[in-house]
């Protein structure tokens, strides 16, 4: 590639930053949740809604994790600021990893249907709910 298309490259990256970098960091949390569940249902043959809640959990603090520092760059300092960001970070993934559950409940126990299918679809539908509440009200600069 030449230069005119790094340079084109890079414009769009710059452009679209976030969503390249949301995207990228949510098809980690998808793995994180799918091998976790996967390992948990298939694997040890835990219960569909105890392994969907426990893949969540490991997903949630993944997420937290890797949204605040890459993602939206959280230049949130104090201790209190911090935790109040967590706590809208896990209430909107709560609400979210209700969804989940039950959409799998739905598609799995009650239709049947392929469980890691369905554990991929329900992570995409999660994954854009997420991605509105974490740039519209979780990780938003603190107003001067």
């Amino acid at each position: 590639m030449g230069k005119e298309t790094w340079e084109r490259v890079r414009g769009l990256y710059k452009r679209y930053r976030l969503i390249i970098r949301y995207l990228f960091f949510g098809v980690c949390t998808t793995a994180v949740n799918t091998v976790c569940y996967g390992l948990l249902y298939e694997g040890l043959g835990i219960g569909n809604v105890a392994s969907t809640a426990a893949a969540w959990l490991a997903a949630v603090v993944f997420a937290f994790v890797t949204n605040r520092r890459f993602v939206f760059e959280s230049t949130r300092q104090g201790r209190r600021e911090r935790l109040m960001e967590f706590a809208s970070f896990f209430g909107c993934r709560l609400m979210t990893g209700v969804l989940d559950v039950a959409i799998m409940v739905a598609a799995v126990d009650v239709m049947g249907w392929n469980s890691l299918l369905w554990k991929l679809i329900s992570n995409v539908i999660v994954t854009v709910l997420n991605y509105v509440a974490s740039k519209w009200f979780i990780f938003q600069s603190p107003r001067q």
